[in-house]
């Protein structure tokens, strides 16, 4: 687990990229042009990763942030809830942090926002740890997704109470997730988050659509990956794991049989050593 002194190590503050006001989460050298960059998904924050951005300190630069509608993130009129919206946005932010190259970390819907940013920036992507999501051959959208881009229902299905949405969340657990962890995400899962949440799915009818074209752009980059799950996602089932390797032909994996959707806060020990150890080989010739 991580100690107070470890995680006391990660440091915020907040930053204004093209009308978005964001919280950067960071650990490690802040002068270092490449870097770990974890990506949360839907309902997360930065705030999902600070164990692991900790960790992730301790071997180089490592960095997370409220995406635009989640977490504390403040959000023009204008922005575009959308892959190319989010891709943009990454692009901005890491030209406005200095980063050059960066080695992705991702979970549920950063996967499906960077992967496609990722192959078409290949000069700036290094590597990627892949938690739960990644290229979705064949994929369809799982019930709370159909529930959501559904006019009214979805609206709807966002604005019940704490105790409705802890049992949604932990819908598949073997244990459930720490209180602290969903009464944060309960409290971000304000009228900019639910926005978000509703433009973003009903932005994608298919959510399978586009990933063979990503990962054949992907494929011959051979870029390093670690691939995480939790066999337990009643949303991304552990069958999608073999065809990580159409995207990243060297895939490490690691399978855990009781994780679910959120591998890192269920086995946060055995997630940070494979995560930690991975970046450490990526990040030994990095320099600023």
């Amino acid at each position: 687990m991580i100690d107070r002194d470890t995680a006391a190590q990660v440091r915020a503050r907040d930053l204004e990229v093209d009308g978005v006001t964001t919280t950067v989460l960071s650990s490690g050298p802040d002068d270092a042009d490449e870097g770990a960059v974890f990506v949360h998904g839907n309902p997360g924050s930065g705030e999902d990763w600070r164990g692991l951005l900790a960790r992730a300190g301790t071997v180089g630069r490592a960095l997370a942030w409220d995406h635009p509608g989640y977490g504390r993130s403040t959000v023009p009129p204008s922005f575009e809830y959308t892959v190319d919206g989010y891709g943009r946005h990454m692009q901005q932010m890491l030209d406005r942090l200095g980063v050059r190259r960066a080695h992705l970390v991702l979970h549920d819907l950063g996967g499906m926002w960077m992967l496609p940013w990722a192959a078409r920036n290949p000069e700036r992507f290094a590597s990627v740890t892949l938690l739960n999501i990644g290229v979705l051959p064949g994929y369809r959208w799982h019930m709370f997704a159909r529930i959501w881009r559904t006019p009214v229902i979805g609206e709807l299905s966002l604005t019940g109470p704490r105790s409705a949405f802890r049992r949604t969340i932990n819908r598949g657990q073997v244990t459930p997730l720490p209180r602290a962890f969903v009464d944060r995400m309960y409290r971000d899962l304000d009228r900019t988050t639910r926005r978000a949440i509703l433009a973003f799915y009903r932005s994608v009818d298919d959510p399978a659509a586009g990933t063979e074209e990503v990962a054949a752009a992907l494929r011959p980059l051979d870029r390093p990956a670690l691939v995480i799950w939790g066999c337990r996602d009643p949303y991304l089932p552990a069958t999608l794991v073999a065809a990580q390797r159409t995207a990243f032909p060297r895939a490490e994996t690691l399978m855990l049989d009781d994780a679910g959707h959120w591998p890192f806060i269920d086995a946060p020990d055995v997630v940070g050593d494979a995560v930690t150890g991975f970046l450490r080989r990526q990040l030994a010739g990095a320099k600023g």
